[in-house]
């Protein structure tokens, strides 16, 4: 696929639509590619690597059934729209696996280069509304944001234990990795940060983490 033509250009929308409502299906045509970016951590239903719209998915999900264990209270549909929207950058940026070294040297450019040509496809208004719910996920400096960002850390953990290792096998992967990102989930919930620490003490016992 030409990363420079949109989807919604191989196949036009009839004449007719009014403008802003165009615009919105243009975008929303666009994140159907959301759906071929894959990352490096496998499913656990399947033979196969998890894509990003199905991490986004799964986030939403347990931002629905895990809020309670949030050390600061927050707004579940606000928390759900950040990790909804915080991976649709990888259209064009594509992903950063954690454990491979160098791959995150220029993330923060890519991503936002990749955000301001994406979000820029909406009405102004919602443009504007997008781009900044993506910063404030990025910048995690709200209750809902650091939320979505352990989440972000914890699934990608539970889908390394149930396949059995997972990315910890990759070259990257040393046990002081692999706590960094554990940090990430104590920093929004006590609670689940000590599952993440049982995960990655199990992991590692079990020699599915280098030491």
């Amino acid at each position: 696929m030409d990363d420079d033509a949109l989807i919604i250009d191989r196949q036009p929308l009839p004449a007719g639509i009014p403008e802003r409502l165009a615009a919105q299906l243009r975008f929303v045509a666009e994140a159907d590619k959301l759906k071929t970016v894959l990352r490096a951590s496998p499913l656990a239903a399947a033979e196969r690597r998890e894509n990003d719209a199905e991490h986004s998915w799964h986030l939403a999900l347990m931002v629905i059934l895990l809020a309670e264990y949030a050390d600061e209270p927050i707004d579940v549909g606000h928390a759900m729209r950040l990790v909804v929207i915080h991976d649709l950058v990888e259209i064009y940026a594509g992903d950063s696996p954690v454990f491979v070294p160098g791959a995150d040297g220029d993330q923060q450019e890519r991503e936002a280069a990749a955000a301001d040509r994406l979000f820029g496809l909406l009405p102004p208004d919602q443009a504007g509304e997008m781009r900044a719910l993506w910063d404030e996920f990025e910048a995690g400096l709200t209750p809902e944001a650091r939320f979505g960002k352990a989440m972000d850390r914890l699934e990608p953990m539970l889908l390394n234990w149930l396949a059995g290792g997972g990315t910890w096998g990759m070259p990257g992967a040393s046990e002081a990795a692999v706590r960094a990102r554990e940090a990430g989930v104590v920093a929004a919930s006590t609670s689940l940060g000590d599952v993440a620490g049982l995960l990655v003490d199990e992991g590692l016992r079990r020699g599915w983490i280098r030491p």
